[in-house]
């Protein structure tokens, strides 16, 4: 039987943190990788400027979800 697997502390979430704060601060990521490749996108051309625009619209769908899950567990008045 295979050990289970135990990630390194440092790249722990602290559980004792509200799900809102990790919502929040998880749709920051996406947003700041959608930019970047915008930026090394625009400094391409041909087909990997193709490429960085297509993983950056997969990176938005993923903020998109984020964003609709914090959506949920704060509903906006």
């Amino acid at each position: 039987m295979a050990t289970p697997y135990t990630p390194h502390a440092m790249f722990l979430a602290n559980p004792k943190i509200a799900t809102e704060e990790l919502l929040a601060n998880a749709s920051e990521s996406p947003g700041s990788a959608t930019v970047m490749l915008g930026d090394v996108a625009a400094l391409v051309e041909g087909p990997i400027r193709k490429t960085l625009l297509g993983i950056a619209q997969v990176v938005m769908l993923g903020e998109l979800a984020v964003n609709q899950a914090l959506d949920n567990v704060v509903p906006m008045q």
